[in-house]
């Protein structure tokens, strides 16, 4: 039995995924697609999927060699002309839920960083800090003496880069005060 929700058919499913992908500003896998669409609990899994296979076969939506979906120049179309026709609830709950997954895309390009272990035995660490176009603001590569400092210097920078580049920032400015 179907659970209670707005979206009453296949069309409005269609309609919603358009409006979902207009938003996103990078092409994403099914899962996040899945997720995203299914913001209304009268959606189920096998519609979804009927929909977004008819959205790509009609060349609304293009389906990446890496299985990643983005809206095309017709689907961008169609979705602007038929957004109106979903309930306004499940548009403001999907623009919502597009808005926490670009800000996810976003700092996930801004905040970047690696750890490789090298041939003596060491690590290296490297941190990079982007601005919103994915311009470097600051990169840094330090040597660590092992994994497990390396992953802690990975995991703190993660959590509060801004805080490690106003620190840097201070202290190259402090011009020799301690």
């Amino acid at each position: 039995m179907p659970q209670v929700g707005f979206i009453r058919s296949k069309n409005e499913i269609k309609y919603l995924i358009l409006y979902i992908a207009e938003r996103l500003i990078a092409p994403v896998p099914f899962e996040v697609m899945q997720e995203l669409t299914m913001c209304d609990p009268a959606i189920d899994f096998f519609e979804f999927s009927e929909c977004l296979s008819y959205l790509v076969r009609t060349e609304h939506l293009a389906c990446s060699k890496e299985d990643l979906y983005s809206i095309t120049e017709k689907g961008i179309l169609n979705g602007r002309a038929t957004a109106e026709e979903i309930p306004y609830s499940v548009r403001m709950h999907a623009e919502e839920l597009v808005q926490a997954h670009n800000q996810k895309l976003k700092r996930a390009r801004q905040v970047q960083s690696s750890v490789k272990k090298l041939g003596n035995g060491t690590f290296d660490v490297e941190l990079r800090f982007n601005d919103d176009y994915g311009l470097p603001l600051w990169r840094i590569e330090l040597a660590v003496p092992d994994g497990k400092r390396a992953q802690n210097l990975q995991e703190r920078f993660e959590a509060n880069p801004e805080k490690m580049y106003m620190d840097i920032v201070t202290l190259l400015l402090n011009e020799g005060k301690p």
